[in-house]
C-alpha cells in the first residue's frame, strides 16, 4: 500500500506525495493531468523502486493564491518543490518527468547544477520535455483558446482542446472514445485552471543553447506525437552535455502511460549505464 507522508517547501508550499515500494527513489513528475491515475500503468513495473508520487502545487493541493500565480512564476514554483521534495528523501533519487513534468525535473537538475549541489540525485529521464520550437512558439496561442473556452462555461472542452492539440498532436479521429480508454480522464477536468496557468508559462519558455546539467539525462519521444514535441527533444538532447535519446515507435504524447512496459526497459537500460 502507498505512504502518503506531508513535507513543506521553504516558500511554504505543501507538498504531499505517495511513496509505492522500496528502493532507490524514483520521483514522477506528471505534466498536466492527474498525478494518481497518469501513472498507474508504470507504477507496477516498477517494484524494485521506491517510487513517489507527488500532488504538484495546484493539482490536487491548495495554492495560497492561486489566481495570482503568473505564468512566470510557475516553472519557478516547481523547481523550489521539487527541490524540496528531493532533499525530505532518503537516498540519491531520479527524476522521471513527463511533459511539463519532464521540463521541470530538467530545470530542477539546472539549478541545482549552477547551485552546486548536483550531487543530491543520481539522473533525469524526460519524456517530451513541454518545451516549444522558436518558431512554434512565436504563433503559440492553446493557453489564450483554452481560456476562451472556460470563460464560456465549457470546462471540458477547454481541457479537450489541450488533450486533442498537445497529447495526441490533432490526430485522432474520434477523441471522445480515445479519452474512455484513458486512465486520467474524466478527473484531470477540475485542473484546467492550472494546465492553463502551466500552457502560459511553456509558451514564454525559451530553450537555451546550452543546458548546464551536471547528471546524466534520458530523452524520450514518441513518432505518434506531436512534431513540435518531438523536434524540441531534439534540441533538448543536443543542447545537453551528456544525454540519450531514444524514440519510441507508435507512441504518442502519453507515452509513459500508452507505452509503460518500453518506458520503465529503455529507464532501466539507461541506470544501469549511469
Amino acid at each position: 500500500m502507498p505512504t502518503t507522508p506531508t513535507t513543506s517547501a521553504a516558500d511554504g508550499i505543501e507538498i504531499a506525495y505517495e511513496c509505492h515500494g522500496d528502493g532507490q527513489p524514483l520521483i514522477c513528475l506528471h505534466g498536466g493531468m492527474a498525478p494518481r491515475q497518469y501513472w498507474q500503468p508504470v507504477l507496477p513495473l516498477l517494484d524494485d523502486f521506491a517510487a513517489v508520487v507527488p500532488q504538484r502545487p495546484g493539482f490536487g493541493t491548495c495554492l495560497d493564491d492561486p489566481d495570482e500565480t503568473g505564468p512566470d512564476e510557475v516553472l519557478e514554483r516547481e523547481v523550489t518543490y521539487v527541490r524540496a521534495l528531493v532533499d525530505e528523501l532518503d537516498g540519491t533519487p531520479v527524476l522521471l518527468g513527463h511533459s511539463f513534468g519532464a521540463l521541470t525535473a530538467i530545470e530542477t537538475a539546472r539549478t541545482l547544477t549552477a547551485d552546486g549541489e548536483s550531487d543530491v540525485i543520481e539522473a533525469v529521464v524526460a519524456y517530451e520535455p513541454a518545451i516549444l520550437p522558436e518558431a512554434f512558439a512565436e504563433h503559440a496561442d492553446l493557453a489564450d483558446r483554452m481560456q476562451d473556452r472556460l470563460d464560456n462555461g465549457d470546462r471540458e472542452g477547454a481541457l479537450k482542446l489541450y488533450v486533442e492539440q498537445v497529447v495526441l498532436g490533432g490526430g485522432v479521429d474520434d477523441l471522445d472514445a480515445w479519452l474512455t480508454e484513458w486512465p486520467v480522464w474524466p478527473d484531470c477536468v477540475d485542473l484546467v485552471e492550472e494546465v492553463i496557468r502551466m500552457n502560459h508559462a511553456v509558451e514564454r519558455y525559451e530553450l537555451p543553447e546550452t543546458l548546464d546539467v551536471a547528471v546524466p539525462v534520458l530523452v524520450l519521444t514518441g513518432t505518434e506525437g506531436p512534431e513540435f514535441l518531438r523536434e524540441s527533444a531534439r534540441d533538448v538532447d543536443e543542447a545537453l552535455s551528456d544525454s540519450r535519446l531514444v524514440d519510441f515507435d507508435g507512441v504518442s504524447h502519453a507515452g509513459p502511460s500508452e507505452a509503460p512496459d518500453q518506458t520503465v526497459k529503455e529507464l532501466r537500460s539507461f541506470l544501469r549505464g549511469v
